[in-house]
């Protein structure tokens, strides 16, 4: 994986999904321990922000830094990407000065074109149509909990995001079953047939029997105009204690946060005892940690993280 970009999942095979999973377990066994593991001594990494973010920025920043490394926080007024200077010229230069890019952005053509003309390696921290860096996380999270990933049935009830198509690519590589549930119009960017997943517009059918239940907001940054129609849409596809009790036993629930209680999810099981969202978001620091070091470092050995 040395020097590859990290856009979309689709751009990756099992064997290499497998390695980032089993490095971040390596790698947090490591930070839990407190043995030093500064595996991209030297290393910087620049962040570029036209969303706002609190985990991205923070696992990044905060792991670059534990890899021995540092980051710069690039502002999207300070270089007006795509309006002073084009991206292909920005990316030509920045691309001079750091060793990888991570950029959270409005339009996903906008890290495509990045990554054409970029020398360092470009992670994709977040677009309109995937969420890569989240997906990773979430995996390793479930496999924490469920002791496995391959032939679990993952349930994802809600708007059909980048979230979502990030974990439908995701369970295709890991060997889960992937359910989402929405509205008519709400469906995912991923087509079934390319990738495959179920369809399912009744919540309480598709949760049954499913090993983990997924969520998300209703109304994404940049989709506010839309809040009340997407309200409308959705008022069914709460997950309530009552949905929960029709998945699997010891299912366990999900949400990559923010999370509007009371709209997407019942606060009763956001804060349950089977939800699993604050292991989430810790997971992805270690997470990121892995992308990053298997993207910089072309002597990483797995056996070697001990």
């Amino acid at each position: 994986m040395f020097g590859r970009h990290f856009i979309t999942l689709a751009d990756f095979n099992a064997k290499q999904i497998l390695c980032i999973l089993e490095t971040a377990k390596k790698l947090k066994a490591l930070q839990q321990s407190g043995k030093a593991h500064r595996l991209l001594d030297g290393k910087s990494l620049a962040m570029f922000f036209q969303k706002p973010s609190m985990r991205t920025r923070v696992s990044f920043e905060v792991g670059i830094t534990q890899l021995g490394g540092s980051a710069l926080n690039i502002r999207p007024e300070e270089i007006q990407m795509g309006k002073r200077e084009s991206i292909a010229d920005i990316a030509r230069v920045i691309s001079r000065y750091v060793d990888a890019v991570m950029m959270r952005v409005l339009r996903h053509s906008d890290i495509v074109e990045f990554a054409k003309y970029s020398n360092a390696p470009v992670i994709n921290g977040l677009s309109d149509l995937y969420h890569p860096c989240q997906a990773v996380s979430d995996m390793l999270t479930i496999e924490e909990h469920k002791g496995k990933l391959r032939g679990l049935t993952l349930c994802y009830v809600g708007d059909g995001n980048n979230v979502c198509n990030s974990l439908i690519e995701m369970a295709h590589l890991t060997g889960m079953k992937m359910i989402v549930s929405c509205p008519e119009g709400y469906e995912p960017y991923i087509n079934s047939k390319k990738i495959p997943h179920k369809i399912v517009r009744d919540p309480n059918s598709a949760v049954s029997g499913a090993d983990v239940i997924y969520t998300d907001v209703w109304t994404s940054m940049g989709q506010e105009k839309e809040s009340l129609i997407r309200l409308r849409a959705f008022r069914d596809y709460t997950i309530s204690e009552a949905m929960m009790a029709q998945a699997a036993p010891g299912a366990i629930f999900m949400h990559c946060l923010p999370a509007h209680r009371g709209e997407e999810v019942d606060k009763a099981v956001v804060d349950g005892p089977q939800s699993v969202i604050f292991d989430q978001a810790e997971n992805r620091l270690h997470a990121q940690k892995a992308v990053l070091a298997l993207l910089l470092s072309k002597e990483l050995q797995l056996e070697n993280l001990s």
